[in-house]
């Protein structure tokens, strides 16, 4: 369901499916996930960066409520929908809890439960040939997690029109709100370029457990709702 590698200084975290192009966070990729970034962790050095991307056309597709509806009921589907919202927690408190920089490079759509997974990154980059970030919630009919919406409230400018009017924002417009670094004409320019700013990021060789807690100053409520205390003053002086 992901694959990780390290290329130089870089760890590449690719989601891939056979089965399922929208790379759709079920359990078996939520897992896959959360140790691909518990082993990123424990590998990280000072002169290291993350670089997460996916194949094909969509970067990832929120939740699989496809694999919820299959249940025998409606109230096991809602178990199981809250059972992947439980699972995502814990994946982007490993991934704010990263000592090293990382990058988002969105090489297609990203939607819900996929879009909050892409703005919990440092730094997004985005294909502007083709693809969007979509919080669809108020189209479904469904509430925020309250994860979602800190990761929302402090990494959108906009957050009003992308919860509550769903607006599906692309790539030159995310730039011009802030909500992504840069624009890039295919899937393979965005990964070529996340690569080089990952590779630009690790050669400042920045001490991990100050890079950590800059970042949680930065994102108090996310940090708070994700259970990621702050820690005394960290200086490498």
């Amino acid at each position: 369901m992901c694959t990780l590698e390290k290329r130089g200084s870089v760890f590449v975290l690719t989601l891939t499916s056979e089965n399922d192009e929208q790379h759709r966070l079920n359990p078996t990729l939520l897992s896959s996930l959360l140790a691909a970034l518990t082993q990123i962790n424990s590998q990280a050095t000072a002169a290291s960066a993350l670089v997460t991307t996916a194949q094909g056309r969509f970067f990832c597709n929120g939740f699989d409520f496809r694999w919820a509806r299959t249940a025998a009921d409606p109230p096991t589907a809602r178990i199981r929908l809250r059972a992947m919202s439980d699972s995502l927690r814990p994946v982007l408190a490993a991934l704010f809890s990263l000592p090293i920089p990382t990058v988002a490079a969105v090489s297609g759509h990203a939607a819900a439960a996929g879009a909050v997974f892409a703005l919990a990154h440092d730094h997004v980059l985005m294909r502007g040939d083709r693809g969007v970030l979509y919080m669809p919630e108020v189209d479904l009919g469904i509430t925020l997690p309250d994860y979602f919406a800190a990761v929302v409230r402090e990494k959108v400018a906009a957050a009003r029109d992308v919860v509550l009017a769903g607006k599906k924002v692309r790539a030159e417009e995310a730039v011009e709100m802030g909500v992504v670094r840069s624009a890039h004409d295919s899937a393979e320019g965005t990964v070529e370029a996340a690569m080089r700013l990952g590779e630009e990021l690790a050669r400042r060789k920045w001490v991990g457990e100050a890079y950590v807690e800059l970042r949680k100053s930065l994102f108090p409520e996310v940090c708070d709702v994700l259970g990621l205390a702050p820690k005394s003053i960290v200086s490498k002086i």
